[in-house]
């Protein structure tokens, strides 16, 4: 296969619209490919369904230059990036479901020669299934050209963060992991038609584990400074400054504790390394069960706060699970709203998000909580719950909260 101009990527969320407009920008013919028919519509005008910095600027640029646009169909192309959701199954093993439809989409379309590249977060192995699940669908076409035309699969995990996505797509460095020598080549080619980062090169299982890693990594790092907080709180010891106090020493970088961990990779990704190997993952392991019981721990500290009130009035900032983004994927702030509102039940729950208009399926039907502005929530509650670091709520005055029960998980008011 000669130089790639044109690429359909497969999935258009929160990684694969940011890379098919980054590719589009740099020259590349794009056709971004989503099943919800209100993505592509968005797309096709120049505009950008979620809150992502700089990234509306690039959709409207590409789609006005004709480089980017969008379909339901997966259209004919060179290279294919699928870039679809991998939740786990109640088991906590990976759902390939998404990652099976879109080879689905694939196969029809493919003459041999094509590369197929896999960027959703997966356990070790799962690119190999993707290959060999097209080939199962194609048997005219191999992975190695043996047998059949070659098509060359190969993973490439999205390591970005939300509210920077733009920016480290372009200066992070990635990992290329192909089935074959050729397959990473032919991914890391592509990838440096935009990447400045250095671009490493493996195979496939090995570029899944690294994925799989960094987020183990973080979140072990994270349940250390939650279960820090935990402890703190019972011994009467301000965390924020205990922690400062520590990261004083040379060598000593604690994070900041909050209300959990959220997003689609920190609070998923550990599970995929404890499926594959459960006996031997315990720290991993223990890490996931500390940061996925935090949520009780901050709802039993809101129930101790207003335990002297029959009908009270709690002020909830924040939904999203992090920072001044409007993404709640598995965020602990849903969860704790959901679960508070049950075990509240005479409670009225005012929910502040000021990056979303409606609240989530999870909470819209709940008849005690609503969405409401910040500062009449603030004013009208007996107790206020920080759970969202928001940079609007940096801004509030400390006086403002006077004389309100406050449960800050984020510790800017300390």
């Amino acid at each position: 296969m000669n130089t790639i101009d044109k690429v359909a990527v497969i999935g258009l969320g929160y990684i694969g619209l940011p890379t098919a407009a980054i590719l589009a920008g740099n020259g590349i013919n794009v056709v971004g490919v989503d099943v919800n028919s209100k993505t592509v519509e968005s797309v096709n005008r120049g505009e950008v369904p979620f809150v992502e910095p700089d990234l509306a600027s690039y959709v409207a640029g590409a789609v006005s230059q004709q480089k980017l646009s969008a379909a339901i169909e997966t259209p004919k192309a060179q290279a294919y990036i699928v870039a679809v959701p991998t939740p786990f199954n109640p088991d906590r093993t990976a759902d390939v479901t998404y990652i099976k439809a879109a080879a689905r989409g694939i196969a029809p379309q493919l003459e041999g020669g094509e590369l197929i590249i896999l960027e959703s977060t997966s356990p070790p192995g799962t690119t190999q299934l993707l290959g060999e699940y097209i080939v199962e669908l194609r048997p005219d076409l191999s992975l190695d050209g043996q047998g059949g035309k070659a098509i060359h699969v190969a993973h490439c995990p999205e390591r970005v963060l939300p509210g920077r996505i733009m920016i480290e797509l372009v200066t992070n460095d990635r990992i290329v992991g192909g089935l074959t020598p050729h397959a990473a080549e032919l991914a890391r080619a592509l990838y440096g038609v935009f990447c400045q980062g250095e671009i490493l090169v493996t195979d496939a299982a090995t570029a899944e584990m690294a994925k799989l890693v960094e987020n183990s990594y973080r979140d072990v790092n994270i349940a250390f400074a939650n279960e820090l907080s935990i402890i703190s709180d019972k011994l009467g010891i301000n965390v924020w400054e205990l922690i400062k106090l520590a990261n004083h020493h040379p060598r000593v970088n604690i994070l900041q504790p909050g209300p959990g961990v959220g997003g689609h990779c920190i609070a998923v990704d550990p599970w995929f390394i404890v499926a594959a190997a459960p006996d031997e993952a315990r720290l991993i392991r223990q890490a996931r069960e500390t940061n996925d019981s935090k949520p009780d721990w901050v709802i039993q500290k809101v129930q101790e706060a207003v335990a002297d009130k029959i009908s009270p009035k709690i002020a909830v900032l924040g939904l999203a699970f992090k920072a001044n983004i409007d993404d709640l994927r598995e965020s602990p702030a849903v969860s704790i709203v959901q679960k508070l509102s049950l075990k509240l039940d005479g409670a009225e729950i005012l929910v502040v998000e000021p990056h979303v208009d409606s609240l989530p399926r999870q909470l819209s039907n709940l008849h005690n909580v609503s969405l409401e502005e910040l500062e009449p929530s603030i004013a009208a509650a007996d107790a206020v719950v920080l759970l969202v670091d928001h940079d609007v709520f940096k801004e509030v005055d400390p006086a403002f909260t006077a004389n309100k029960a406050i449960v800050d998980t984020r510790g800017i008011w300390q």
